[in-house]
């Protein structure tokens, strides 16, 4: 299995849209850090803060879902456009341990730019704002960090299985795109019903439940992983189910 998700994260390594994507990171933390510093100055936050923010889902998370979409949305459904896909499957391993080596490497790249983002944060929020006193703690950060991983699994997943069903890059990205921009709309619209808190869109971002809130009256931090954890094994269910059984031929 490693020597699949090994070819795998070549593969994506060797995509030009790769490296474009921590170099985007790289330039907007960077360029956002300046413009901070400038409108409110030095003293209007520390490093932990700077980085608290990068690695929220609703700060510089938006931007790490977005290339995180048009990074792998093309990882099943490119195989089939140029045709990789038959000589993929002619190998011995089967289609599911191929499938799943795919998904991983989606995992490890959203891992790598979760990385990128915290380090750069770190270090410009550090050159920027200074260290100062503290006045978010690590474990605040380490809570955020996953929570927007958290998100962002959750987007890529739906996003690998669109690519699974349409075999098209853009279709699914445009799909995905689509619903990441109607999530709070269709949450908002339907919040009077009682059926709202089962969709996975009431339920993905995690952090709404900090300081005791929540996405909808009702609704707890265990019933929101509950629900993500039922509607990502439907996802990847659905994935799997369609690879093994399209005929390629």
């Amino acid at each position: 299995m490693h020597k699949l998700v090994f070819n795998e994260w070549l593969k994506l390594f060797k995509k030009r849209s790769f490296f474009i994507a921590y170099l985007v990171i790289a330039v907007f933390v960077i360029g956002a850090a300046y413009f901070m510093a400038k409108l409110l100055g030095d003293e209007a936050f520390n490093a932990r803060d700077f980085v608290l923010m990068a690695m929220s889902p609703n700060g510089f998370g938006t931007l790490l879902l977005f290339l995180v979409v048009v990074g792998t949305a093309g990882v099943v459904s490119k195989e089939y456009g140029q045709g990789t896909i038959k000589l993929l499957l002619i190998r011995a391993q089967s289609r599911g341990k191929i499938l799943l080596s795919k998904y991983i490497s989606i995992v490890l790249y959203i891992l790598s730019l979760m990385l990128t983002m915290f380090v750069i944060s770190f270090i410009t929020g550090t050159i920027a704002f200074g260290a100062g006193a503290p006045s978010v703690s690590w474990n605040d950060i380490a809570q955020t960090a996953l929570y927007t991983l958290v998100y962002t699994v959750i987007y890529a997943t739906i996003t690998f299985m669109l690519g699974v069903l349409t075999r098209s890059t853009g279709i699914t990205v445009g799909l995905t795109m689509f619903l990441m921009m109607l999530e709070g709309l269709i949450v908002g619209l339907l919040a009077k019903y009682s059926f709202t808190k089962y969709l996975i869109f009431a339920n993905t971002d995690l952090s709404k439940y900090v300081d005791g809130g929540s996405p909808l009256p009702g609704m707890t931090m265990s019933f929101s992983v509950i629900v993500i954890a039922v509607y990502m094994a439907l996802f990847l269910m659905v994935s799997f189910v369609t690879f093994k059984k399209r005929d390629v031929a």
